[in-house]
């Protein structure tokens, strides 16, 4: 017996297994598709982290905190010797009064050597890396002239502390230098590798960029560390020699 249209329609949409099934083969659907997508997100990770350790980024990084390490041992032994500098200032004035001028000009470069802001930031700043450079090169310059100066005072050693003093600066510079050779061994390689490709691609990508680095200009002067010798005293003038008396 052939039913009307409108019965059969009715008995398949009733169907239990029908609409029990329809749900189950979405969420399967729904499933297989979050399987696939969380193994295509675990290949992109394994994918990047195979670049990326070809691509120089952990050398980057590496390299990067050398510099930063290198770069703040150069700023505490310069800010050593600019702490020594008022203490060796005022042990001298009162012995060199005739060279007040030497003092002032000590006194005057460690005043521009610190108003620069020495920060981390300061390497990635040419102009500012620059001037920084060129005051602390002016204070050692003048200390040297001080310390040429002081040379013709041996009585100066006779003086509460002025040896221990100038036994310190002597140190501090060696240390310095000792320090500029490490951050520009730190900058060579770092620069090298940021330029270079392909890790020039992922400096790029990343923000790394040359880092500035000590010029040579004074290179010779500051590996020589001041000294203070007062083992041989300036020789004296002499008063020429009168004339002979005429016979």
């Amino acid at each position: 017996m052939r039913l009307p249209a409108g019965v059969g329609a009715c008995r398949r949409n009733s169907d239990p297994a029908s609409s029990i099934a329809q749900p189950g083969i979405v969420r399967l659907v729904a499933n297989e598709q979050g399987l696939r997508m969380h193994a295509f997100r675990h290949a992109v990770i394994a994918v990047l982290v195979l670049l990326c350790g070809g691509c120089g980024y952990n050398t980057l990084q590496q390299q990067d905190e050398q510099v930063t390490a290198a770069w703040s041992e150069v700023l505490n032994q310069y800010q050593r010797r600019a702490d020594l500098v008022p203490n060796l200032v005022n042990v001298v004035k009162g012995a060199v009064t005739a060279e007040k001028d030497i003092l002032d000009s000590v006194v005057e470069a460690r005043a521009r050597a610190t108003s620069i802001q020495a920060t981390p930031e300061l390497i990635n700043n040419p102009q500012a890396f620059q001037q920084w450079q060129q005051a602390q090169s002016e204070l050692g310059s003048a200390l040297q002239r001080l310390l040429v100066v002081v040379e013709r005072y041996p009585d100066l050693k006779s003086i509460s502390g002025f040896n221990d003093l100038t036994a310190q600066l002597e140190g501090t510079e060696n240390r310095i230098a000792v320090a500029r050779k490490r951050y520009i061994e730190a900058v060579q390689n770092y620069n090298v590798t940021v330029r270079s490709f392909p890790t020039n691609l992922t400096a790029k990508m990343f923000g790394h960029t040359p880092k500035q680095n000590f010029t040579v200009q004074d290179e010779e002067v500051i590996r020589v560390p001041p000294r203070v010798d007062f083992g041989t005293p300036a020789p004296e003038s002499q008063p020429p020699a009168a004339p002979p008396d005429d016979a």
